[in-house]
C-alpha cells in the first residue's frame, strides 16, 4: 500500500526535532549520567555531573540550549520504497529547510556553527545549513528519521585506523581514548564502526551514537556474541583508565560503548570511533503519512533531586582585583567562584588580534586585554529577559598556538576553556606564572546564569565569535593548570586509574 508524505510534514518534524534536542536529553542518558553522578567519588567529577544534570533540568524547563555549540546536524533517513511524497523538494533540501526553521525559531534561537568554503574564508551559513544527509532506500511505506545534532568539540575526536585482521580492536580503542584528551566532554557514548570499508565504518561509528544507552541490561541478561562481548570489555577497560568527568579522573568516562559491524575484505579490518558528549542530543521518529512527528517530554522525575550549589570549600575571587601574587597560590584542583569583568575570544578574534599585532596595529577602541581573564566561548544569543544565551567553554586547546602572543606581548593574567592543554601551552603558562580555569562543557545554561552583563566590544562581523565583555558574578570554574605547570588532566587520571569497579554479569 502506497503512502504519501507530505512536504509540509516532513519539514516540521525537522524543525521541531531539533529543537526538542536542544533543550531535551533524552531519558536512558539523565538516567545513567545520574546513576554515575550517585557513585562518583571524585570531588571534581562529581561537581561538574552535578553541574551538567542541573543544567540539563534547568534547559528542560526553560527551553533553551543544553549546550552554546547546538551542532551540525546531522539525518539518517530510510525511505519505504512504497513511499509517495507530494513535493517540489528533495529530501535533503527539506532537511535544509527543516534545520533553518530549527535555528532561526525566535523563541529558542539555535546558534548557527557551520561555515562555507572551509579551507578558504571560512564565512558563517548563518543559518547552520547544510545538514549532513544520508539517505537509504528499504521495504515499507513510512519513513524512519535519526537526527542528531553533533558538537564540535566530539566531532573533533574522530578516529579511524585499518587494522590488520589479528590486530587487538581493544587495544587500539584503549590506546587512543587517552590521547583524545576531555575536548568530547566526558562522561558520554563511545560510537565504534567495525569492518566494511573507511566511510562504511565511520557512518557506523556515528549511527551507533543514536541507539539507546543500555549497558547496564546488556550485562544483566549477558552477551550473546562477539560484539556484545567486545562492548562489556571496552567500558569496563575504559572506565579503568580514570580519565573521569570533564577529564578530572573518577570513577566514569563512558556511560556506554555502542558497536556496529558489517562484513569487510579479507585483509583489512576498518575500525572507525566516535564520542557523543554529554550534551548527546538526538532522536528518532517515524512518518507515516498521518502528520508531522510527536515527541515524549522526559520525566522531570528522572533528574536527580540534589541540584549543584557551590561547595564550602570554594574560593571567592574578584577578577578586577586579582593580581600575579594571588594566582600563584592557587593550585590544581582548587575550585573557584569568579566574580567581576572578563572578556571572551575564541579562534576568530585570536586570528583577528594575531594579524593586528603582526601588522603592528592597535587593537580596535576600548580593548584591552593586560591582566584580563580570557573566556573560550561562542554563546547563543539572547532572548527575552536573558542577558546572553547558553555560554559554555569551548576546547581551549585550539587557541594554544596563541598562548605567547597572549602572555608575553599582551599581558593577559590568564584563560578559561574546557579540557586540557597542550605541553607547549602548559609550559608557555607555567613560564609566565599565569594559570588556565576550567568551566564545565555541558554545562551551558547554568553558566550564564552567572553572567549579570553582556555586551560586544570588538570584532562584531565575527558573530559569536566577536569579543564580549561579561561581568559575572560567582561563575563556578577549577584550576586545571596552576602557575607552576601541574595539570589536573595529567594528575588525575593516574590517582584513579583502575579504581572503576566493572560491571559483570549477576550471577
Amino acid at each position: 500500500m502506497k503512502t504519501s508524505i507530505k512536504k509540509e510534514d516532513f519539514i516540521e518534524s525537522i524543525s521541531d526535532a531539533l529543537q526538542f534536542i536542544s533543550y531535551y536529553h533524552s531519558e536512558d542518558f539523565i538516567l545513567s549520567m545520574r546513576e554515575a553522578y550517585e557513585k562518583e567519588t571524585s570531588i571534581p567529577a562529581k561537581d561538574a555531573m552535578l553541574q551538567i544534570l542541573t543544567s540539563s533540568k534547568m534547559s528542560a524547563l526553560g527551553h533553551r540550549p543544553i549546550c552554546q555549540d547546538t551542532g551540525i546536524v546531522i539525518a539518517f533517513i530510510e525511505v519505504g520504497m512504497n513511499v509517495e511524497w507530494e513535493s517540489d523538494l528533495s529530501i535533503e533540501d527539506m532537511v535544509n529547510e527543516g534545520v533553518k526553521r530549527a535555528y532561526s525559531n525566535q523563541d529558542n534561537p539555535l546558534r548557527p556553527s557551520m561555515v562555507s568554503d572551509p579551507a578558504g574564508k571560512r564565512q558563517n551559513t548563518k543559518d547552520n545549513t547544510p545538514a549532513i544527509t544520508h539517505v537509504k532506500l528499504i521495504k515499507g511505506n513510512k519513513v524512519s528519521i535519526s537526527i542528531s545534532a553533533k558538537g564540535g568539540g566530539s566531532e573533533n575526536k574522530a578516529q579511524f585506523i585499518t587494522l590488520n585482521p589479528s590486530d587487538s580492536i581493544v587495544d587500539w580503542v584503549l590506546k587512543v581514548i587517552p590521547e583524545m584528551g576531555a575536548g568530547w566532554c566526558p562522561p558520554g557514548v563511545i560510537g565504534i564502526g567495525i569492518g566494511g570499508s573507511s566511510e562504511k565504518a565511520m557512518l557506523m561509528a556515528k549511527e551507533s551514537l543514536m541507539l539507546p544507552i543500555d549497558i547496564h541490561s546488556l550485562v544483566k541478561r549477558g552477551a550473546k556474541n562477539k560484539t556484545e562481548e567486545l562492548r562489556i570489555e571496552l567500558y569496563n577497560k575504559i572506565n579503568q583508565l580514570g580519565i573521569g568527568a570533564q577529564g578530572f579522573g573518577g570513577l566514569t568516562t563512558v556511560l556506554d560503548v555502542k558497536i556496529i559491524d558489517y562484513p569487510c575484505h579479507a585483509s583489512s579490518l576498518p575500525v572507525a570511533l566516535i564520542p557523543n558528549c554529554a550534551a548527546t542530543r538526538h532522536t528518532h521518529f517515524t512518518l507515516d503519512g498521518s502528520g508531522p512527528a510527536h515527541f515524549k517530554i522526559p520525566d522531570l522525575s528522572l533528574w536527580p533531586k540534589d541540584t549543584w550549589a557551590a561547595q564550602k570549600e570554594a574560593k571567592r575571587i574578584n577578577l578586577d582585583s586579582i593580581d600575579k601574587k594571588s594566582i600563584e597560590e592557587w593550585k590544581e584542583g582548587d575550585l573557584l567562584l569568579l566574580s567581576g569583568k572578563l572578556l571572551t575570544a575564541r579562534d576568530g578574534a585570536h586570528k583577528k588580534i594575531a594579524d593586528l599585532f603582526k601588522k603592528g596595529e592597535a587593537l580596535p577602541v576600548g580593548v584591552n586585554l593586560k591582566n584580563k581573564f580570557i573566556y573560550y566561548v561562542g554563546p547563543v544569543d539572547a532572548v527575552r529577559n536573558e542577558v546572553i544565551g547558553p555560554a559554555g567553554p569551548t576546547t581551549a586547546s585550539r587557541m594554544d598556538q596563541f598562548m605567547e602572543m597572549m602572555l608575553a606581548e599582551l599581558g593577559i593574567m590568564g584563560t578559561i576553556g574546557k579540557a586540557e592543554r597542550g605541553e607547549s601551552a602548559v609550559q608557555t603558562i607555567k613560564k609566565y606564572q599565569s594559570v588556565y580555569l576550567s568551566a564545565v562543557g555541558g554545562a551551558a545554561y547554568l553558566v550564564s546564569k552567572a553572567i549579570t552583563s553582556s555586551k560586544v566590544v570588538a570584532f562584531p562581523e565575527l558573530g559569536m565569535e566577536a569579543i564580549y565583555e561579561f561581568e559575572v558574578k560567582d561563575m563556578p570554574v577549577m584550576v586545571s593548570i596552576d602557575a607552576h605547570g601541574k595539570s589536573i588532566y595529567s594528575e588525575a587520571p593516574s590517582r584513579w586509574k583502575n579504581k572503576s569497579i566493572p560491571l559483570k554479569a549477576s550471577s
